[in-house]
């Protein structure tokens, strides 16, 4: 126990002296390397107080070269203020003469204005009682040549301005004499060569289809039936055809009276077929009529489709075929209208190809210009308009329809297909033997024109000729001069076309005659 107690305190006192000994080389060591850091953190700061004193110098050095550069940009901007400001002292100071001479100028033309506003104030009344004493003057000037030429002031403009209006129709008629003349020559010959020549390529038939209205009977006995028992078999023809039958004592023949020509057609064709039947009674009447209107119906279709076929035409609305076809009977001044159609067609389309335009277009228009005319007696209106209407209902084209309307000049022309299709139908309507009229239509034109040319100034005789179709006025020479008898003649003209209605052209012939006459002694 005591070896083991020795021994344990001698382990103790080594064990302690190693701690000692340990210790005192960790402190050595630690004090060493505390003196390097020292040393090392000594020669860092020697180093850093090194680099501060060569920053500083450059520092220095860079901010005398930054100060020296600003210093000499600021003596440059100064240097250029000083310059600009001299540059603007001397322009203000060349604005101050310039203003100073201006108020000396300004100074003068006021002083030369005030004189002139008193030279004026002066002159303004020396000009007043001037014009006092012109104006007494003219006062008895103009009495004076009152009492001398014995009329007023106003008579005397009267007559001046009469006598200048007068002038300047002389100079008017003058003017139109020589545009006349000038463009007279080349538009006459151009426009006869087409029409003569659109005349000679068309050869159309001029006899007139004239509507039936007259049917024969094989003997007198067929009257009585076709009368019937107490009148009904001629009030069941006339109830279902719309026509009056005339019997009277016309031998073998019944007279069918009416205002449309279609129904009296059908009328005719009806009671053809009754006679050759023999069986005349209402309900057979009514079965006939319907049966002819239907046939009718489907023969005006046809007579519509070769029409269209004829002038070459395609696409138009079967209504408006259908329409057409009525034209077949009806007559203007005894004319067959699907046959006048018909002839301004061909016209329409050999003179748009003369001059170059659309010839389907211009047979078009000319075929469709009087389609009114199978609906007038339904419609009320100018049969150009109701026809314009049907057209564009059918989905024509605008050129055509404005063709229609204006044929007749419901409205003015505007296209050169308006004027081929008046030109046209004038020149169908006007053709020898292509119409007639009654004579009283003849009596009552001839008066009117003869009227109307008497009712203006300087006119000696008036002679209406050509079944009114011309005119030939023979005027004073005395109170009507060359240059006057133009104005005459387009006033005349204005005024016929102004109050009367006539089918084609009026020509009106001015003539004037100058006698020189002596006497030998």
């Amino acid at each position: 126990m005591t070896h083991y107690i020795i021994w344990a305190s001698s382990g103790l006192g080594v064990l302690a002296l190693g701690v000692a000994l340990g210790f005192l080389w960790r402190k050595k060591s630690f004090e060493d390397k505390l003196e390097n850091i020292k040393q090392l953190t000594q020669k860092m700061i020697e180093d850093a107080q090194r680099d501060v004193v060569n920053i500083k110098k450059e520092a220095a050095l860079q901010g005398q070269d930054i100060i020296f550069q600003m210093k000499a940009a600021c003596d440059k901007e100064l240097l250029e203020k000083k310059r600009e400001q001299k540059k603007q002292e001397e322009r203000l100071n060349q604005k101050e003469e310039h203003y100073e001479r201006r108020a000396e100028q300004l100074a003068q033309r006021e002083a030369s204005v005030a004189r002139q506003e008193v030279d004026l104030v002066k002159s303004e009344k020396r000009n007043q009682a001037r014009s006092e004493e012109l104006a007494r003057l003219m006062e008895a000037h103009e009495a004076a040549l009152e009492k001398a030429a014995s009329m007023s002031a106003s008579e005397a403009k009267e007559m001046l301005l009469k006598n200048m209006e007068e002038e300047a129709r002389h100079e008017g008629g003058k003017i139109i004499r020589l545009v006349e003349m000038e463009t007279r020559e080349i538009a006459d010959k151009k426009a006869k060569e087409i029409l003569a020549l659109a005349v000679k390529r068309y050869a159309g038939d001029y006899v007139a289809e004239h509507t039936i209205s007259v049917v024969p009977l094989p003997n007198d006995e067929m009257k009585g039936r076709i009368i019937g028992r107490e009148g009904r078999n001629i009030r069941a023809i006339e109830a279902a055809t719309g026509v009056d039958l005339i019997i009277d004592d016309t031998p073998e023949a019944v007279i069918l009276s009416g205002f449309s020509p279609l129904r009296r057609e059908i009328a005719r064709l009806a009671l053809e077929r009754l006679i050759a039947d023999g069986r005349i009674h209402p309900a057979r009447i009514e079965e006939i009529v319907a049966k002819v209107t239907e046939e009718m119906e489907q023969s005006l279709k046809e007579a519509g489709e070769q029409a269209t076929f004829d002038v070459g035409v395609h696409g138009i609305h079967p209504e408006l075929i259908k329409t057409l076809g009525k034209l077949r009977y009806r007559t203007s001044y005894a004319q067959n209208v699907l046959q006048h159609s018909l002839e301004v067609a061909f016209l329409c389309g050999i003179m748009a190809a003369e001059l170059g335009q659309n010839v389907k277009q211009a047979r078009r228009a000319g075929l469709l210009h009087d389609i009114g005319k199978a609906v007038d007696h339904e419609v009320e209106g100018p049969h150009g308009l109701i026809g314009a209407d049907l057209a564009k209902r059918y989905g024509e084209s605008p050129a055509v329809i404005h063709a229609i309307m204006a044929h007749h000049e419901d409205i003015p022309p505007e296209t050169v297909l308006d004027v081929l299709v008046q030109a046209a139908d004038t020149l169908s309507g006007a053709r020898p033997g292509a119409r007639r009229e009654m004579m009283e239509t003849y009596v009552k034109r001839l008066g009117e024109l003869e009227r109307i040319a008497n009712s203006f100034n300087g006119i000696s005789k008036t002679y209406a000729i050509q079944a009114g179709r011309e005119v030939r006025i023979i005027v004073n020479s005395e109170e009507i001069s060359d240059d006057s008898a133009v104005v005459l003649v387009g006033d005349i003209c204005r005024k016929v076309e102004k109050e009367m209605a006539y089918p084609g052209q009026i020509k009106v012939t001015v003539i004037r005659e100058t006698r020189a006459v002596g006497f030998a002694k």
